[in-house]
């Protein structure tokens, strides 16, 4: 017999069974956020044909470069979730300031919180990218969200998710009770369920970082990563291998299927920002999806989902997957900020490197 395909509205109507109370806001949400991710998808499969690629020849609120994708992926997400009347308002990395809804428009009882498009410097090398979303309730009910409604703290979140367009489209989703992975099947134009209650391993062999910044980590990372580099005849005893994708998305969805550790931690490279990650609509959302499956999410020094945000675009450190080893850099933070450490020089990272000068 073969087993029956559960469709992701299939899956959302079972779970809104489970509360009686549920009016079907919620699910009908979570189905137009699908529904961007898979409008999204068809662009990205369309890539040069569809005209996605190349610069916007604009900046964001964070500085960055807007790839057209970028614009294109974020006035999708807009479009298509502010239809049916379920959202108070929308915060998306690609805007300065929150999105207020046109006027007429109905106005629903919770806050959306979107990356549209992660991952944009691998659009013209077609290697994965993906969107990232947050789903908060709104303080004031239905009425328009202020600046102030969308700074809760991860724990605070209803729902979390991730599409990855890659060799195939996936979507991830905990509303709080687990992830399950969905494919999308481009046939019916529909996510089916492919991977259920996924599960993150508590030990790993494997982690990411973005080695080229190892002259701004902080001791504690840089002894880490050193130990973990020596393998078999270091502390670990064991070989690590190491990874780098340089889209969040991409990290995560690896952990997620086969386990691993991914660190973009806190620096010195630019003093002005504490860390690279937005908080609230790419940490806190991964968070709860890896903690949803028995990870751990960390800045290194507290818990992720437990910061407080202080404002929209808020960046923070990150470091999350294999409980084991983000409880281990853990230890190793609160070790050094207590002095209890011993002086640490990286036989692998110090100024001499692996080169020898004359």
């Amino acid at each position: 017999m073969t087993t029956p395909r559960v469709t992701l509205p299939e899956y959302l109507q079972a779970e809104q069974q489970r509360f009686p109370q549920a009016t079907g806001d919620f699910t009908d949400l979570l189905n137009h956020v699908g529904l961007a991710c898979r409008r999204i998808a068809h662009i990205v499969d369309q890539g040069a044909l569809a005209g996605a690629h190349g610069s916007a020849q604009a900046t964001n609120v964070q500085g960055e470069t807007q790839q057209k994708l970028d614009v294109m992926s974020n006035e999708i997400f807009l479009d298509t979730c502010q239809q049916g009347g379920h959202v108070a308002g929308m915060l998306s990395e690609e805007l300065d300031d929150p999105y207020d809804l046109p006027a007429g428009v109905a106005r629903g009882k919770y806050l959306l919180a979107f990356d549209p498009l992660d991952g944009s410097s691998n659009i013209d090398i077609n290697a994965p990218v993906g969107s990232i979303f947050s789903v908060l309730r709104a303080p004031k009910g239905t009425a328009p969200a202020s600046f102030h409604d969308y700074l809760q703290p991860g724990s605070a979140q209803v729902a979390a998710g991730y599409a990855i367009y890659g060799a195939s489209t996936m979507l991830m989703l905990t509303v709080g009770n687990g992830v399950q992975g969905f494919t999308l099947d481009r046939t019916a134009d529909a996510f089916v369920l492919t991977h259920p209650d996924m599960k993150v391993p508590a030990d790993t062999g494997e982690f990411a970082i973005n080695a080229s910044n190892q002259r701004f980590w902080e001791p504690p990372v840089s002894r880490y990563v050193s130990e973990c580099l020596e393998g078999r005849t270091g502390p670990r005893e064991k070989d690590f291998n190491m990874r780098w994708i340089a889209s969040l998305v991409a990290e995560v969805h690896r952990i997620l299927i086969r386990g691993g550790l991914f660190m973009y931690p806190k620096d010195t490279k630019d003093l002005a920002k504490p860390g690279r990650l937005r908080l609230l609509y790419e940490a806190n959302p991964m968070g709860m999806i890896v903690e949803q499956a028995g990870g751990k999410v960390s800045t290194g020094r507290e818990g992720m989902l437990h910061v407080v945000p202080q404002s929209l675009h808020q960046r923070v450190p990150l470091i999350l997957g294999a409980r084991n080893e983000v409880e281990r850099l853990e230890r190793y933070h609160a070790e050094h900020d207590q002095g209890l450490d011993v002086a640490f020089e990286s036989p692998l990272f110090n100024e001499r490197s692996l080169f020898i000068r004359n």
